[in-house]
């Protein structure tokens, strides 16, 4: 009898007329960096959900905040939903206006004792994923976290972030100009002070 309850636990949700299957995964977000939402919008409403309301689309006004750390949140999607499609929801929940491209959902697998993070393809299917490991989270979990692939995604930025980015990099640089001159001005300095001695000295 344990084994039968333990088999029917372990079953794959009902298959769809289209050979598909719907069901739900669970993503914690682990997101050491502030995400962009649009100020003064009150919660979204369960109105808002079912008609699919944009409530970021209501003002311009935008404001940063952490989101809680390891916060989980549950999305019902189909075995051919992707990971894109699954940061867009995510985001979309929370009422986050950073570009997706930010972002990254990966796999937390655990084997032999030890956590393993692997990131996903934008193409990836997490439900898929996850009912060829089966329903238990300690075996594999998807997390959202920052995109960070050593490479720098100029498109995910918006134009006044950009704008900000050069703001920065031409200080650094006339900093950098101004260190570089008093270390040869100085230079130059010594130099001449060494050839006036050596001039002034008796043949």
């Amino acid at each position: 009898m344990q084994d039968r309850r333990e088999r029917t636990h372990m079953a794959s949700p009902p298959q769809n007329e289209d050979g598909t299957y719907t069901g739900f995964i669970k993503v914690h977000l682990k997101l050491r960096r502030p995400v962009t939402v649009p100020a003064g919008i009150r919660p979204q409403s369960i109105y808002d959900a079912i008609k699919e309301v944009n409530l970021a689309a209501t003002t311009d006004k935008r404001t940063s905040f952490y989101l809680p750390l390891d916060a989980i949140k549950q999305l019902h999607i189909s075995s051919t939903t992707t990971v894109s499609e699954v940061i867009q929801g995510l985001l979309k929940k929370f009422m986050v206006v950073d570009n997706p491209q930010k972002f990254a959902l990966f796999k937390r697998i655990h084997k032999d004792g030890q956590v393993f993070f692997q990131k996903l393809s934008i193409a990836d299917c997490p439900l898929y994923l996850r009912l060829l490991a089966g329903p238990d989270n300690d075996v594999l979990s998807f997390v959202l976290k920052e995109n960070e692939t050593g490479e720098v995604e100029w498109d995910a930025f918006s134009i006044p972030e950009l704008q900000n980015f050069l703001t920065i990099l031409e200080k650094e640089e006339q900093d950098k100009i101004q260190q570089v001159q008093k270390k040869y001005d100085k230079f130059r300095q010594k130099l001449e002070e060494a050839l006036r001695e050596s001039q002034g000295k008796p043949g």
